[in-house]
């Protein structure tokens, strides 16, 4: 029974000694098609076409001799080597490296990459890859059949960025091609693929960061921050405290989409897309949409602004992971759980609307909950109030399917 298998990346080179060395020995080669046309492939060897890796993994446990994967570039890198260790195969797996696709891909454009994202796109996760390239600068997607660059362009309209897409890397048919996201629905694209999506500011300068992707540390620290970071006096909506208690209640990330409607000077808006959401912003204020991009400009951030009323301008928005309705009411949060993100926050100013919010939130399968914030800001050389804020802050959860 095989309890060691060999794992080789391929990314194109002549393999390396050791990797001939190991092939040399198998009787038991798993790979790709083209992997298993490689000439130092032993022709007396077993050969298993690499589609399911779990059931490969089986196979290779069960097989009497010497198990070689070959996989693209570096199988330890989203690669197989995870499914391989799964502990119910009890397999001991030796690696022997190629170069990463994603290296390959920033290498053919001359770009560095250790400020880049890195995702994978498969039809079950492509939208919150999408919102991740919506909401960053630089991002490589590791894409699959029906998750292509087509598919990324397709979700990504209103948004402008520019795809450089490497096709086939390391093979005799490798292509790169650069084109804006608008255009890449209009080609057919060969797999496998890895897309670098650029948008926004992208720094160049001689020395990197010291975190790989995009530096959770960077701007000012603290989840909101004050109204002179956003330009002056904010809406009573806006204050800090109440923003900061929907911020702990939505929990914008990474991969999620944000809705802000009625955005007024964009702080709320600014704030989620500094915990690395996609956001939209949207209001039916031409001014208040002009200072929320700005807002944005200042602190370095990716947001989609949309200039219109709600509801009726939500209607060909992106699906939404959490929304904050900061204007329209009990109408507009209606029109949002019938989109079923999975958090809602809204605020009211009296009782009466912050009860009919909550029954339209519960009418739509929301858990509710509601609490009357008050803040007063005291004026520390003589402690004495400043400002005063009252606000019922309503929070509205989807329950998990099955629950």
């Amino acid at each position: 029974m095989a309890d060691r298998v060999t794992v080789i990346g391929w990314d194109g080179s002549p393999l390396t000694a050791a990797a001939r060395a190991a092939l040399g020995a198998a009787t038991l080669v798993a790979g790709a098609s083209h992997h298993l046309a490689l000439p130092e492939v032993p022709v007396g060897a077993e050969r298993i076409r690499l589609g399911s890796v779990a059931l490969a993994a089986r196979r290779i446990a069960a097989h009497r001799g010497t198990a070689v994967v070959l996989a693209d570039g570096d199988p330890g890198f989203f690669g197989v080597v995870r499914t391989l260790r799964a502990p119910e195969f009890g397999l001991e797996v030796e690696v022997v490296p190629g170069v990463s696709s994603v290296a390959a891909a920033f290498a053919r454009a001359g770009m560095p990459w250790d400020d880049a994202h890195v995702v994978v796109a498969h039809p079950r996760t492509l939208r919150r890859a999408v919102n991740v390239c919506r909401a960053h600068a630089k991002v490589a997607v590791l894409t699959s059949p029906g998750a292509g660059p087509a598919e990324l362009g397709l979700l990504m309209e209103g948004i402008h960025r520019t795809f450089v897409i490497c096709e086939e890397l390391g093979t005799g048919r490798e292509r790169v091609t650069v084109v804006t996201s608008d255009k890449a629905a209009d080609h057919t694209w060969r797999d496998p693929n890895v897309v670098i999506v650029i948008g926004g500011p992208v720094t160049t300068g001689e020395s990197g960061g010291w975190i790989a992707g995009r530096d959770p540390a960077g701007g000012p620290r603290g989840w909101s921050l004050p109204a002179e970071e956003y330009g002056g006096e904010l809406g009573e909506g806006e204050r800090e405290p109440l923003r900061t208690s929907q911020l702990a209640r939505l929990g914008p990330r990474l991969g999620d989409l944000v809705w802000d409607i009625g955005c007024g000077s964009g702080a709320f808006a600014t704030d989620a897309a500094r915990a690395g959401a996609a956001v939209i912003a949207v209001d039916r204020d031409a001014h208040a949409c002009a200072r929320t991009d700005a807002a944005a400009r200042r602190h370095g951030v990716q947001l989609q602004i949309v200039h219109g009323t709600a509801p009726h301008v939500l209607e060909n928005l992106p699906e939404p992971d959490v929304v904050r309705v900061g204007g329209g009411g009990a109408a507009v949060v209606s029109a949002v759980a019938d989109r079923r993100p999975q958090r809602i926050v809204a605020d009211a100013g009296t009782r009466d609307a912050a009860e009919l919010i909550g029954r339209n939130l519960t009418e739509h399968g929301y858990v509710v909950e509601c609490a009357l914030l008050q803040s007063v800001e005291l004026d520390t050389r003589a402690w004495t109030e400043k400002e005063r804020s009252v606000a019922f802050l309503l929070s509205g959860v989807l329950p998990a399917r099955g629950t």
